[in-house]
């Protein structure tokens, strides 16, 4: 893999290249060099290469063990001692509880009442104190900022932090050292740490890399944000692609975003349902709503992604199988009629 160092780029004294490289090499021991996944199906329908990053067969499922891990590797001692904390519904919960267990610090994770007891269960068996309390993340993310100025404990955040980006960022240096003729990468954006650190990777390695990225019609602070050149939020999110389900964009990652992603665009469910389906039915593979919507974007944006070696990231597999029959009640509502009898042959 070459190094472009004009592509390293910096904003303030974030998040570089350089930095995301450092992590790589810190996480080699511990992370999956996950698998990427090709389909000659996939690559005649839609006109291109295609190479999926499979990122829910990473440790815990989901690609948010990388990001947690590279974070608790820069405290001391004495901040791993006092513990971390951090609220979450889903996967950064059991990242940041593995994460934790592997460099011996406590883990405190707040998460809503009405999480799914799979998830609970998961959070506890990596060796987490789960605490749950509130109707919704945001409570539960206010309690645990409470607890944390009561503690003392480092907070985690589960995007707005530029050493949790570098984590992630290594998906996009360990991808390129998989298939180095890619030219564009998809990307699902909830609060845009994924795509900081991805996007940031990648043109350090190559600056003509294009990084698409996507978000649910139903939680598009970051489509917002980015196409009309001000922060954007919205009141209420609703999608089935809970991964992605976030109010606004953070701080930290939007100015990345608008310096290193070349377009984002959004799917609706419809568009995601048929992508789990799709990734399901003919690549046998379990992928979780915001996991699927980079896939649903490379079908319902296929004309407009000028591609010949496309990477798609496939971020999460922890899907709650109890959501079956509504995901298959909404593929077979997806628009896209020539991506439905693909399926079903």
């Amino acid at each position: 893999m070459k190094i472009n160092k004009q592509g390293s780029g910096l904003i303030g004294d974030c998040l570089t290249g350089e930095l995301v490289h450092n992590a790589m090499k810190r996480l080699a021991p511990i992370v999956h060099r996950t698998p990427i996944l090709t389909s000659a199906t996939t690559n005649q329908l839609l006109g291109k290469h295609v190479y999926f990053k499979m990122e829910n067969q990473q440790k815990t499922g989901a690609f948010k063990f990388r990001g947690a891990s590279y974070k608790l590797m820069q405290l001391t001692k004495e901040q791993l001692a006092k513990g971390v904390i951090t609220a979450s519904a889903g996967n950064h919960a059991q990242g940041v509880a593995l994460a934790s267990r592997k460099l011996g610090a406590k883990a405190t994770i707040f998460m809503p009442e009405n999480t799914p007891l799979a998830k609970v269960e998961a959070t506890r068996n990596y060796g987490a104190k789960v605490v749950l309390t509130g109707e919704s993340f945001q409570e539960a993310y206010t309690a645990s900022l409470e607890k944390q100025m009561e503690s003392g404990a480092t907070y985690i955040h589960p995007f707005d932090d530029h050493q949790l980006m570098a984590g992630q960022g290594t998906i996009a240096m360990e991808l390129l050292r998989q298939e180095d003729r890619l030219d564009t990468i998809i990307v699902p954006i909830g609060g845009g740490g994924l795509i900081s650190g991805i996007a940031v990777a990648a043109k350090y390695v190559n600056r003509n890399i294009r990084i698409i990225g996507v978000q649910a019609s139903g939680a598009s602070a970051a489509y917002d944000s980015f196409h009309s050149k001000k922060k954007m939020k919205t009141s209420t999110v609703s999608t089935i692609a809970e991964g992605i389900a976030v109010k606004e964009p953070g701080e930290h990652t939007l100015p990345l975003i608008y310096n290193y992603v070349d377009d984002v665009v959004t799917v609706t469910d419809e568009e995601i349902a048929s992508a789990i389906v799709y990734m399901l039915e003919r690549n046998k593979t379990l992928v979780e709503g915001a996991g699927a919507a980079a896939t649903a974007a490379l079908f319902a944006h296929n004309d407009q992604i000028n591609s010949r070696h496309c990477g798609v990231i496939v971020s999460g597999g922890n899907l709650d199988i109890g959501m079956m029959a509504r995901i298959q009640q909404l593929a077979s509502e997806d628009r896209h009629t020539e991506r439905k009898s693909l399926i079903a042959l």
